[in-house]
């Protein structure tokens, strides 16, 4: 099957670079909401059977014209949400937003153990959004759904579960507001990106498969650690 991972549009938060996590959290910017009116547009020749968002408004607000669009029911999973803050919520220095992306990232790579201080660790972020993914591919095998998340949790579990994705890559390619993600496979035989806001991710052949090494990830040297910056929320 076919996953469009869909970051929201532009939140108020965004602009001030706030680790903005709780529910219900902020609506649209003026920006967000015609980001939000663009995607029925860009995503215009995928065959999408089913739409998700998380439980933050943001995302639902971004999928609604979308669905209006498709005629299709928005389907609220909390799976999805935000990978939470804890004790970080609504901090915007660099040390927090450095601590944050380091241990979300180090989700990815393996380290499932590591607790956000106050939040949740790798293994309950991780679980939620494969729920999610799993309950999708109840659609079938040949079919496109497109999950309206976040940036950090799509970047996260993209590097987590994709073949063909370095926790090295994730974390040096910001995923901007209504940046689309695309996977395919299924949970049962995994998952390879096809592509990342529109560009071809390294190691995808022409066939669209990945040209993995013999761990079936694709080997692109060491993982650097996390950048500091804003993170993708």
């Amino acid at each position: 099957m076919r996953l469009l991972l869909i970051r929201h549009g532009q939140t108020p938060s965004n602009l001030g670079h706030f680790l903005d996590t709780a529910r219900p959290g902020p609506g649209l910017t003026d920006l967000g909401v015609r980001q939000a009116s663009a995607l029925p547009r860009a995503l215009a020749g995928e065959d999408i059977a089913s739409l998700y968002a998380s439980t933050l408004t943001r995302t639902q607000l971004t999928a609604a014209p979308l669905a209006a669009e498709r005629g299709i029911q928005v389907r609220v999973r909390d799976g999805i949400r935000k990978l939470s803050a804890g004790d970080l919520e609504m901090r915007a220095d660099e040390d927090a937003v450095r601590q944050y992306l380091t241990t979300a990232f180090g989700w990815s790579a393996g380290d499932i153990a590591r607790r956000m201080p106050g939040g949740e660790n790798g293994t309950e972020a991780l679980a939620r959004f494969d729920a999610v993914v799993a309950e999708a591919a109840g659609a079938g095998e040949r079919s496109t759904v497109a999950l309206v998340s976040h940036g950090a949790a799509i970047r996260v579990w993209t590097a987590a579960r994709a073949r063909n994705v370095t926790v090295g890559f994730a974390a040096e390619h910001r995923l901007e507001n209504t940046g689309v993600v695309v996977v395919e496979g299924s949970p049962a035989s995994g998952w390879t990106a096809l592509s990342w806001a529109g560009t071809v991710v390294p190691g995808v052949t022409a066939s669209g498969a990945a040209d993995a090494g013999p761990a079936g990830r694709t080997l692109r040297g060491p993982e650097p650690e996390p950048p500091a910056g804003s993170p993708s929320d």
